[in-house]
């Protein structure tokens, strides 16, 4: 059959999400924190238990009201239904794929692993800090990044003083850290 007249997406078996979560790299272990492990578990089972149960309903209904073709809560019924299956999906191998890695647990604090707090400045002096943790627990407004993301590469093993190279687009910029903490 022609690809012109499948509705899904050849894409299915990829790691990207429904909400556009970055994919693993391959050869890399997805590093979450016992935190966003348990936020994931909680999506999928709401997802499983509330969600797609509610729409099944909806669609049966719909289903059984005649003419599926002009039948609004049909079509957007098996429409938001392969959105919530896509996404039970791409939770189901980020659950399996998952390493949970506890910062509370971190023997070595002076140096920036997974979990640290860290605060560095900036060439102009300016302080930022950010926490690292997992790929599916990133939050940038909230400081949260990415343990593969240029940061927090950059930060890894450094210890309290330490001068970094940061490599941006703009170009190399020197962070110093000033602080790294974890959670007690």
């Amino acid at each position: 059959m022609s690809k012109a007249f499948t509705k899904e997406s050849d894409r299915d078996d990829e790691d990207d999400g429904a909400d556009g979560a970055p994919s693993i790299p391959k050869g890399v272990k997805n590093y979450i924190t016992p935190a966003g492990f348990q936020r994931l578990q909680d999506e999928l089972k709401h997802l499983l238990r509330v969600e797609r149960p509610k729409v099944v309903e909806v669609v049966s209904w719909a289903a059984g009201n005649g003419d599926r073709s002009e039948n609004g809560d049909y079509i957007y019924g098996k429409k938001r239904l392969r959105e919530i299956d896509r996404r039970i999906r791409f939770l189901n191998k980020r659950l399996e794929a998952a390493e949970v890695v506890d910062p509370q647990r971190q023997t070595t604090r002076d140096r920036v692993f997974f979990g640290a707090t860290v605060i560095y400045a900036r060439d102009d002096g300016e302080e930022r800090t950010i926490t690292i943790v997992g790929i599916d627990e990133t939050d940038t407004d909230a400081g949260r990044v990415s343990w593969i993301s240029p940061i927090a590469r950059a930060l890894l093993k450094a210890q309290e003083g330490d001068v970094v190279e940061l490599r941006t687009p703009a170009g190399v910029e020197s962070i110093e850290v000033v602080e790294i903490r974890y959670p007690d």
